[in-house]
């Protein structure tokens, strides 16, 4: 178990050198990083958004790394009242890294007292309540928050302009992702064949957190049904037996897609009525699923609702109608 443990934390690369994909986002923070240690300041404040799994928590401990600083590390939902938040900031030394994931999930009360944090470095609390409570100023030292979000739009304004450095986390390239798998596969010492790493990688999503998901289960069938070596046959038959098909659409993608064409016609139809279709929360569906099939063509959407396009007719075998 405890090798499990150690082989999961090595799959995260510690520095840039070490980060596959995600190259415009690295650049730019290299420069922001080599600059803000050349003047012996704090890195500004950093915002990380983008779809789920691709490395938004990675990159926080990279940033934290590369700067040589400690990260401290919760999530907005952790922080329910503002004493949570004041206990956070009153542990970290100069220079440290704050990181907070789904920072979009916070009480807008703790919201607020960030807001000198971040700006002034300082925190004003009350300490009692009545005729006996009294302001406390506390003074923190500088540091820098690292904040993550599936869901950049639902952060406030005045939150949003408190980030002086913001990031589009984007899916990866199949390139990158076959990087990554055969990297992953080298540490789990698990042998790759020729083209077995690009086939799962084509089936990930464009998402590194799926692309190693993908390759242990790949193992497992590779272990009890083959020799224990992954190549393209075992492959395809365990992503296949996995519900996930050449276009790593997997079983939720397809039930979303065939609900669309096979109920409402292809839509346009609500979020909120997919959702129950489907039995997922709209949450889910906008965040995880939607993204993957709006980019890659298969969804759109319209002011009418959502709306299944030809090519996502093509890909499940349904007839298309010109006219529609």
């Amino acid at each position: 178990m405890e090798d499990e443990v150690g082989l999961e934390k090595s799959l995260r690369p510690q520095y840039f050198n070490q980060y596959i994909g995600q190259n415009k986002v690295k650049e730019q923070l290299e420069i922001f990083i080599k600059a803000a240690k050349m003047r012996e300041e704090v890195l500004d404040h950093v915002l990380l958004f983008g779809p789920p799994g691709l490395g938004k928590t990675t990159m926080a401990f990279v940033i934290a790394n590369e700067l040589g600083v400690n990260i401290k590390q919760t999530a907005g939902p952790a922080i329910e009242k503002p004493g949570d938040l004041v206990a956070i900031l009153n542990e970290l030394e100069p220079g440290d890294v704050l990181f907070i994931d789904e920072i979009h999930r916070m009480p807008m009360q703790v919201e607020e007292i960030l807001y000198s944090a971040m700006e002034d470095f300082y925190i004003d609390i009350m300490l009692g309540a009545g005729d006996g409570s009294r302001s406390v100023h506390l003074e923190l030292p500088p540091f820098t928050l690292v904040g993550a979000t599936t869901r950049a739009g639902m952060l406030s304004n005045p939150l949003r302009a408190r980030f002086g450095i913001s990031a589009h986390m984007e899916y990866y390239q199949e390139e990158d992702l076959e990087e990554i798998v055969k990297r992953t596969a080298d540490i789990f010492e698990v042998e790759v064949v020729e083209g077995a790493a690009l086939e799962i990688a084509l089936r990930s999503r464009g998402t590194p957190r799926i692309a190693n998901r993908l390759l242990k289960r790949v193992r497992d069938f590779a272990q009890i049904m083959g020799d224990g070596r992954v190549d393209k046959a075992i492959t395809d038959k365990a992503l296949t037996i996995l519900d996930v098909d050449s276009a790593g659409l997997d079983y939720i993608d397809q039930k979303i897609l065939k609900t669309m064409i096979e109920m409402y016609h292809g839509g346009p139809v609500g979020l909120g009525t997919l959702a129950v279709n489907i039995a997922e929360d709209r949450e889910t569906v906008e965040d995880m699923y939607e993204p993957y099939l709006i980019q890659k063509g298969f969804l759109m959407r319209t002011k009418q609702g959502r709306q299944a396009t030809r090519r996502a007719y093509e890909h499940l075998g349904y007839p298309y109608q010109d006219e529609k």
